[in-house]
């Protein structure tokens, strides 16, 4: 089966975003009143899995090995199956 997972990878609390920071920062003087910014990739992944289960395993293993840093970022995965 194939699978389409999307992948958000984004920083935990207590570190600096200084891409969303900037933004903010550039918002705010365009008259925009935001709190805040951050900054997150989003990465959307096609694979073959022979289930569900599968698909989210290999792709939380894709993150732990390349797509996120344990120490400074979080992720969230959403698996659907592909038409």
């Amino acid at each position: 089966m194939k699978f389409r997972l999307k992948v958000e990878v984004g920083l935990k609390p207590g570190h600096s975003d200084p891409e969303g920071e900037t933004t903010a920062r550039l918002l705010r003087e365009l008259g925009y009143r935001v709190d805040g910014v951050n900054v997150s990739k989003v990465y959307t992944i096609l694979l073959e899995a022979n289930s569900k289960d599968e698909a989210l395993a290999k792709v939380d293993e894709m993150c732990r090995r390349l797509l996120a840093n344990p120490t400074k970022d979080n992720y969230t995965i959403v698996v659907e199956e592909a038409k």
